[in-house]
């Protein structure tokens, strides 16, 4: 077995069986089968999408061949195509599971009979490819849905000790991203749909503490997973990045995205959790609100637009000049300034306040070039073409109407 870029891919033999004498597999075979029941459910898309990506050269991954095909099965499959799939499969992504059924028996038939019916066919077929389970944190507790889980585990645990197949259950906690369905078994969706829909939501502690993993993450590790590679905690395997926070604090949150198309402020994409939670709220915007209005300041002369405000990353404007008109004139202690002109010509004039030279940069949508403004110079710009001039203006710090640092001074 040849080594490639630290990454051993499975030899296919006539027998199926893998050599995984260490951690990685390698495949001299052109293409790769891979089966995933559960596939219409929230993981199941997520990890297709991404596969999908990969076969078709639009993501950068050398952790498998970018050869594959996707064998997907649901609930509404043909289940003749099972056989077919088990047969030719090279690793299976087993997701499907029920967890809000009709009647509690229907736990046990989904969680641990569907899965019998998986591997005695595998079996049948002599296939003993790995095997990746989607089980819950829940399989720790005494409830039927844990009950059902945690049967199934070991059902696959015993397959693995009788096969010697590879086997990798994931008890996953609360995993949440775009494609969730709202309203069903998920908080977060629940919360970013009714929110951003505006619609109730009921919080019955806010003190919860959550345990979250983004569904981004998710398919990165079961693509780990795929290439030989997951991240083992005891027999279990699980996903390295995971949050804990309050139901109280994701749903402040949410509600602080809603609010920031009226404040214009942008979340704290620093915080890693936040930039994942906001994805996910806008992934359940009414298709007919993706858009907001701004507010234009708007005279004579042309308009004054704010866009994006950041406390400690300023903000961000659009100004619009009419032919001929300047503005400005004012200088600043503290406050300071980046000028982009991306439609027109015109220039942007300097002087230092207790000083008499001018200094001039002219600007125009033929060359994007960014203007500093630094303080302690008074300064205007303009409009030096016969059509509307449109300067993009960033801002150290969000105006504060009662220190604005702004004098006028003409340059």
């Amino acid at each position: 077995m040849r080594l490639c870029v630290d990454l051993f891919i499975r030899i296919k033999t006539s027998n199926q069986q893998i050599n995984e004498s260490s951690n990685q597999q390698q495949m001299e075979s052109t293409n790769m089968n891979i089966l995933i029941t559960g596939a219409k459910g929230f993981i199941g898309k997520n990890l297709i999408a991404q596969l999908n990506n990969i076969k078709e050269g639009k993501a950068k991954e050398e952790r498998i061949p970018s050869d594959l095909t996707v064998f997907a099965y649901d609930v509404d499959s043909d289940p003749e195509s099972l056989d077919e799939y088990c047969q030719k499969a090279d690793f299976v992504f087993h997701l499907a599971g029920v967890n809000r059924p009709k009647k509690q028996s229907e736990f046990m038939e989904g969680n641990f009979g569907f899965t019998s019916v998986l591997l005695d066919t595998l079996r049948k077929y002599g296939n003993t490819c790995a095997v990746m389970l989607a089980s819950s944190i829940q399989a720790e507790l005494d409830n039927p849905y844990g009950v059902s889980k945690k049967a199934g585990e070991e059902l696959l645990f015993r397959y693995a000790e009788k096969t010697d197949a590879k086997v990798y259950v994931y008890r996953f906690p609360n995993v949440f991203g775009k494609w969730c369905r709202p309203n069903y078994n998920s908080a977060v969706a629940t919360f970013c749909y009714n929110i951003a829909h505006d619609l109730p939501i009921q919080v019955n502690d806010p003190n919860v503490m959550m345990t979250l993993v983004y569904i981004d993450d998710v398919v990165d590790e079961l693509i780990s997973a795929l290439a030989g590679n997951p991240t083992r905690e005891g027999k279990y395997c699980k996903v390295p990045i995971e949050y804990k926070i309050t139901l109280g604090e994701i749903v402040e949150l949410i509600y602080s995205f809603r609010e920031s198309r009226r404040n214009l402020q942008v979340p704290d994409m620093g915080d890693a959790f936040t930039k994942k939670l906001y994805a996910t709220y806008l992934s359940y915007l009414p298709e007919n609100d993706f858009s907001y209005p701004l507010k234009m300041n708007a005279d004579q002369r042309g308009s004054f637009t704010e866009f994006l405000k950041s406390p400690d990353r300023g903000q961000v404007s659009v100004n619009i000049s009419k032919p001929g008109i300047t503005k400005g004139n004012h200088w600043h202690h503290t406050k300071n300034e980046k000028f982009l002109v991306v439609y027109g010509k015109g220039v942007i004039r300097f002087r230092k306040i207790d000083e008499k030279e001018i200094h001039e940069y002219y600007v125009s949508d033929d060359k994007l070039e960014v203007v500093d403004i630094p303080v302690g110079y008074t300064h205007n710009i303009e409009n030096l073409g016969d059509t509307d001039m449109v300067t993009i203006m960033w801002a150290n710090e969000i105006f504060d109407p009662d220190k604005p640092d702004t004098f006028f001074l003409k340059v």
